[in-house]
Formats: structure tokens, sequence, C-alpha cells
């Protein structure tokens, strides 16, 4: 039987910096990730949780800007991102006459009600602005907005993934031989109520979730693809330095909620730590010769 390997793509996999967010950037893009999954495919059984930032962004944008009827709650939006973003990711894998089927599944993910994140929103969403924009934003909708490089942006709240609640769909699919796309944008937050789950406005890392899914899934390899070759030391100063193979104690200190390689680097500690397995971080255009231990950071016991 083929090893699973979830594969966490970054935002950069669906939109680079800067772009404009049109359907014909994000196929465009999405062309780049069918390349790699169709080589991936031969060997292993991938499943592909891909972020949604910009893309729940601009839904919430338009849902403000529509006054025909109230806005809908972030656990809808990421419904609505999952299913547009996992369609395009489908369409594009399913043109490769190698590719085994592609299923998007749409994925709800526990959390916590009293998660502390709800207390201190600190996860970025929607494009970034100027900063002498704040005020105004602030006051017109009602956002929390934090300093994102030279520009400020939204922040929402972001609890930590505790369960995946739709597991069985997953496996059945991967058993059936399925690329499956899941868990998009960290999947739909809900918590555990008297009668069911229930839909909580935030938005889940999605590398966070990813890793929580290969434990669950018991896979062999997690992956997380960035728009970074390798997390680096030093990063931004002449010293800089990849780390090429590293342990999840000599990985720690850049596991910091940063909103950037923080949750990346967390997310592939708690894995490797869980499961005893091997997890990369590295960029998209590598990822056949990541797993061939030639490029990105390699994290195991």
């Amino acid at each position: 039987m083929k090893k699973t390997l979830v594969i966490a793509l970054g935002g950069n996999a669906l939109l680079q910096r800067g772009e404009v967010l049109s359907a014909e950037n994000q196929y465009k893009n999405i062309g780049l990730v069918a390349d790699v999954v169709a080589t991936l495919s031969k060997d292993y059984r991938v499943v592909i949780v891909h972020g949604n930032g910009p893309q729940v962004g601009l839904l919430a944008l338009q849902n403000l800007a529509c006054d025909v009827a109230p806005a809908y709650p972030l656990d809808i939006l990421v419904a609505e991102t999952q299913g547009m973003v996992g369609y395009m990711i489908a369409q594009k894998l399913g043109q490769i006459p190698t590719m085994p089927p592609v299923s998007t599944l749409l994925t709800r993910i526990e959390v916590h009600g009293d998660d502390p994140a709800f207390s201190v929103p600190g996860k970025y969403i929607g494009p970034v602005y100027q900063p002498d924009q704040e005020a105004n934003l602030r006051e017109k909708y009602g956002w929390e907005l934090k300093q994102d490089g030279e520009y400020v942006r939204r922040v929402v709240a972001s609890p930590r993934p505790q369960r995946v609640l739709d597991l069985h769909g997953i496996n059945a699919l991967l058993e059936l031989d399925h690329v499956v796309v899941c868990a998009g944008g960290g999947g739909m937050p809900v918590v555990k109520v008297s009668e069911g789950y229930c839909g909580v406005e935030a938005v889940i890392d999605k590398d966070l979730t990813a890793s929580r899914l290969a434990v669950e899934l018991n896979a062999e390899h997690l992956m997380i693809l960035t728009d970074a070759d390798a997390v680096y030391q030093d990063w931004g100063t002449p010293q800089a330095k990849a780390l090429l193979d590293v342990t999840p104690h000599e990985l720690r200190p850049f596991a910091a909620p940063d909103g950037a390689m923080g949750p990346k680097a967390e997310a592939v500690i708690d894995f490797v730590e869980q499961t005893g397995n091997v997890a990369w971080i590295g960029a998209l255009k590598d990822a056949p010769a990541i797993l061939a231990g030639l490029k990105g950071t390699r994290v195991h016991l």
C-alpha cells in the first residue's frame, strides 16, 4: 500500500502577493500545484490542505458591501472558500491524464469554545491596507487590525484544531485511491453543543489543521509548502542560513506566533513529536526534491 502524504499549501500556491484575486490568476498558480501532485501521486496517497486567507477576506468584504441580507458568519465563509478553491484545484488536477480521481470534501474541525484565541484575535485575513486607513476601518466595520509588514490587515480569532470531524469520509476516499482536497482554510470551526455542533466566528490556521489531520490519518509524512525554500536562521540578514536537518527541539525557537513561519514550525513539531515520523517545510516547486532529501527543512526525532 502507498504511504499517506499530507500537503499543506500556503497562500502562494493560489495567489502571489500583490496579484489580483481573480479566477484566472488562481487557476494559473494552481497549475503548478497540479504538476507537483501528479508526480507525488505516483508514489503516495495524497491529501491536500490549502490556505484561504485572501479568499475568505474577499468574501467577507463582498458580504459587507451587500445590503440585501445580513453578512454571513466566518464559518460559512470558510465553507464557501473550501468549495470554491477545492473545485478549482480538482479542475486543474483532473486535466492531467495520469492523475488519480480527485475529490473535494467539506471538512468541519472541532475547536474549544473557551480557547484563549477568541479573546486575542491574531489570524490575518483579507487584503492589506495603508496604516492611515486603520482608524476608519475599525470604526466602519468594527474590525481588529494588526501590522503586517508596512501595511495593516484584518485579524480574527484562530483557535487550535482539536479534532477532524469528517475523518471517516477522508479515509474512505483514500481507500479508493483518490487524491483528497479537504480541510481547506483550516476547516470550518465548530464547537460541541448539546445537540451536535455549532459554527463559530473564527478561522483556523491551515498548517495546524494539516498537522492534526496527518496525526489522525496516521500519515507517514507531512509537508508544508510555502514561498520559502527552507526555514532560515537569521532570516533577512546577511548571515541567513538555511536549516536543512533539524529536530523538534532545534526548530522550536522558530515556532513563534508570528503569522508567518511560526505556525508552520509549530505544526511540523507537533506532527513529528506525536508520530515519530518525518515532516518537511519548503517551496512548492521543490516538493519532489524535498521528499528525496535534496531540498527544504527536514524535521525528525
